[in-house]
């Protein structure tokens, strides 16, 4: 197999054969057909997750079809398409046995093996699941069976940004119809925020950024009204649009540094309530005066879109076949393995929704 390997922070990365290890009887081998370039991938390249070790073979939001299975597999077949989920769950914990899967107590980087190289050295996969590969091993939890009609370079994106993203505002906020929304940040998981809450019914749908070619994606992806935080105040923008009284619902789905933060908790209205979707740099501070809490707002996290991924990542699909779901017009560059490096250049210059690798 081959895969891109990061050995330091802010350098290339490089693509390097190994050796494929046997799969054990919990386990189940996935050649990977498709990857997304996450934001997350980005974190790691530039520094901003000193938690996460090198080298490591980055890729979390993968899809393929299953080439082999352990003796104890019981719940995939091999020849199953499917998509892969970054976040394992024990299904004994309390979150687990509470329905919230996606905050299980078992570490997401324990899925699989790591990979070895030809020489022998080990190395370990981001979330286990290092999709910047031609193949993985990872346990049948992390592997979601789908219909064999969905196109996987779609379906990869469902692993992680669209699940983020869509799950943020149907799973977690639960966006009542009729009830206006704000989104910061028009990126991957920024969009798919937008379009969870458009299938949820918001009005007004105010999509919040920086570059004018990503707040047209918004208006594609559902939003009613943009506002272009470069050359206005986002607060006051968005309290005008909703007659002065703020959104029920604002989305950070950035995720880099403080202020977009604080923008949206400000941009609410009383006991509105915004949802941190972005995944900081660690040790990001959100400043902001305590008694902005006093007219009964409301601030919680969202991690995976309160994914229960079994249930969700099909939901989803049939939601792409029924035409609701924009994944087509998610895809905005493909780049073989080999071009991970030019993946993620286009990444940090604002170019794409998403880009992915083409890994077959």
């Amino acid at each position: 197999m081959k895969a891109a390997v990061l050995y330091d922070i802010e350098t290339h990365l490089k693509i390097e054969e190994f050796d494929l290890p046997d799969t054990g009887p919990n386990q189940v081998r996935v050649r990977l057909v498709a990857s997304g370039v996450c934001h997350s991938d980005w974190h790691i390249v530039k520094g901003e997750w000193p938690h996460v070790g090198l080298p490591i073979i980055l890729g979390h939001e993968g899809a393929g079809i299953v080439e082999e299975i352990g003796s104890e597999v019981t719940q995939i077949q091999v020849g199953d398409h499917v998509i892969l989920s970054w976040k394992r769950n024990c299904g004994f914990c309390e979150m687990c046995q509470k329905g919230f899967p996606n905050l299980c107590a078992l570490p997401s980087d324990n899925s699989g093996r790591p990979a070895k190289k030809a020489g022998g050295s080990e190395i370990d996969k981001m979330a286990g699941l290092g999709t910047f590969s031609t193949e993985t091993l990872v346990p049948q939890d992390a592997v979601v069976p789908i219909d064999k009609a969905m196109p996987l370079p779609q379906a990869a994106l469902i692993g992680c940004g669209v699940m983020t993203g869509v799950g943020a505002a149907i799973n977690t906020a639960q966006v009542a119809p009729g009830n206006s929304v704000a989104v910061f940040g028009c990126g991957g998981v920024g969009l798919n925020c937008i379009q969870g809450a458009s299938m949820s019914g918001a009005d007004p749908l105010i999509a919040v950024d920086v570059l004018d070619n990503k707040l047209e994606l918004g208006r594609q992806f559902g939003a009613t009204h943009t506002v272009n935080a470069a050359k206005t105040d986002p607060v006051e923008k968005i309290r005008e649009i909703t007659d002065g009284r703020g959104a029920h619902y604002a989305f950070e789905a950035i995720g880099l540094i403080g202020e977009t933060f604080r923008q949206a908790i400000l941009c609410t209205r009383s006991r509105g309530v915004t949802v941190f979707v972005g995944h900081a740099p660690e040790n990001t501070p959100v400043d902001f005066d305590a008694r902005m809490l006093m007219a009964e707002k409301t601030v919680i996290g969202s991690m995976y879109g309160t994914a229960r991924p079994h249930i969700d990542f099909p939901r989803l699909v049939s939601l792409y076949k029924a035409g609701h779901l924009k994944l087509d017009e998610l895809v905005t560059r493909t780049y073989p393995l080999e071009g991970i490096n030019d993946a993620f250049e286009a990444l940090g210059k604002g170019e794409v929704a998403r880009s992915v690798l083409d890994l077959t």
